[in-house]
């Protein structure tokens, strides 16, 4: 197979074609490629989470389950807006569902990350707030947090940029939220600005 473009080389639309095309790690999964991520130059707002899970293989749609319900109302944001996107892109750790493993769904695949994240944002304007979301985005994007424990992370608001920590939002988060009340508290009401300051800048040069 041959070596990815260099960042910058792809148009977009050349870079979604490669993306949508890549079979890297077909076989490792269970349910075959199926890349699923959203971008464009405009977006202010970029998630970056774990990786599909069989609702959203089969949809095709990023965050297209409970978890995303859950993840919106966190953020104040409807499904048109959370699916527009010029406004927001979808990036996860791994692109393809990655298969099940005891307790939940496997780790996202290691190649995808580091064959494709720099170049897809190499096309996001430079003055965007990232959203991690999840230990794997975490650990990738804020180095300098290793060893530190989930809530640490994200009770950290404000004090990585424009790179902000959140817990996944798969069903067990109702207990972690349970467990850090802070969170609905003290970091979503903060956060929500800081994703209306950001939205409302797209277009901005």
């Amino acid at each position: 197979m041959s070596a990815p473009a260099a960042p910058g080389d792809d148009s977009i639309d050349d870079l979604r074609r490669r993306i949508a095309a890549c079979t890297l790690c077909a076989a490792h999964l269970p349910l075959g490629p199926r890349p699923i991520t959203r971008f464009s130059p405009t977006a202010r707002v970029l998630i970056i989470g774990q990786a599909p899970g069989t609702r959203v293989h089969a949809s095709g749609v990023p965050w297209d389950d409970d978890s995303g319900d859950r993840l919106r109302g966190w953020l104040s944001i409807d499904k048109p807006l959370f699916y527009d996107e010029a406004r927001v892109a979808q990036m996860p750790i791994g692109f393809c569902y990655p298969g099940k493993a005891a307790g939940g769904d496997a780790p996202p695949r290691r190649e995808c990350a580091p064959r494709w994240h720099e170049a897809v944002l190499a096309h996001l304007p430079a003055e965007r707030l990232t959203l991690l979301v999840g230990a794997h985005a975490q650990a990738r994007y804020l180095p300098e947090t290793k060893g530190w424990s989930s809530p640490e992370r994200v009770r950290a608001f404000g004090q990585f940029g424009n790179r902000t920590a959140l817990p996944h939002p798969a069903w067990r988060a109702r207990l972690w939220m349970a467990r850090h009340p802070w969170f609905e508290a003290d970091i979503l009401p903060p956060l929500r600005a800081r994703i209306a300051a950001a939205l409302a800048r797209v277009g901005d040069t």
